[in-house]
C-alpha cells in the first residue's frame, strides 16, 4: 500500500486546460470507441494478468455504466489514458476512500494499461497526471494506491509519482 499527500511536485504542461505528460500521454473521459478496451478486460484474463484478474465480467454492464454517467459521476470513476494519437492505452480509476482507507479528502487510485502498452513508463506518467488532477480539482488531501506485493514495477511507478510505501496488507 502506498499513499501520497497533497504536497506539490512540478506540474506537467497544460494544453487546452488538460494535462499532457511526456510522449503526449493525457487523461480524458471515455468515448464509445474506447469501450472495446473494457470488453477485452471483461472477457480476456490475459488482459490484466498476472495482476488484477478477478473473473469474467459483463461487457454489457460496463457499457450500461458508461451510458449512465460516462464513468464520471459515481465510484469508481474512470478516465482513459490516451496516447499522443488519442488512442486508448488503458485507464486510471479513483474512488472515495473505502475499505477502511480513509474518509473525506481521501481517494483510492489505480491504473490498468493494455498489455501492449506496459513497460514504457506510460503508466507512471498517467498516475502522476491523475494525482495532479485530483489534488487540483477535488478536496483531496491524500491518495492511496493498493498493489500486489510482488508487483514491483507498479511499486516503482508509484514511488516516481511521490507515493510512499506505508504498509503491507497480508492476504
Amino acid at each position: 500500500m502506498a499513499a501520497r499527500t497533497g504536497e506539490r511536485i512540478p506540474r506537467p504542461a497544460r494544453v487546452h486546460n488538460q494535462q499532457v505528460g511526456p510522449d503526449g500521454v493525457r487523461l480524458r473521459p471515455f468515448r464509445e470507441e474506447d469501450l472495446e478496451l473494457l470488453a477485452r478486460f471483461a472477457t480476456d484474463p490475459l488482459f490484466s494478468e498476472p495482476f488484477e484478474w478477478d473473473g469474467f465480467r459483463s461487457p454489457e454492464r460496463l457499457r450500461q455504466r458508461w451510458e449512465e454517467d460516462g464513468f464520471l459521476e459515481q465510484d469508481p470513476h474512470y478516465l482513459v489514458v490516451a496516447g499522443h494519437d488519442d488512442s486508448a492505452l488503458g485507464w486510471v480509476m479513483y474512488e472515495h476512500g473505502s475499505r477502511g482507507l480513509g474518509g473525506d479528502g481521501v481517494w483510492v487510485v489505480g491504473i490498468l494499461l493494455a498489455p501492449e502498452h506496459r513497460g514504457r513508463g506510460l503508466g507512471t506518467v498517467a498516475q502522476g497526471l491523475l494525482a495532479e488532477h485530483l489534488f487540483a480539482t477535488t478536496p483531496a488531501h491524500r491518495l492511496v494506491a493498493l498493489t500486489e506485493a510482488d508487483n514491483v514495477a507498479e511499486q516503482r511507478s508509484l514511488e516516481k509519482c511521490a507515493f510512499r510505501r506505508e504498509g503491507l496488507l497480508r492476504q
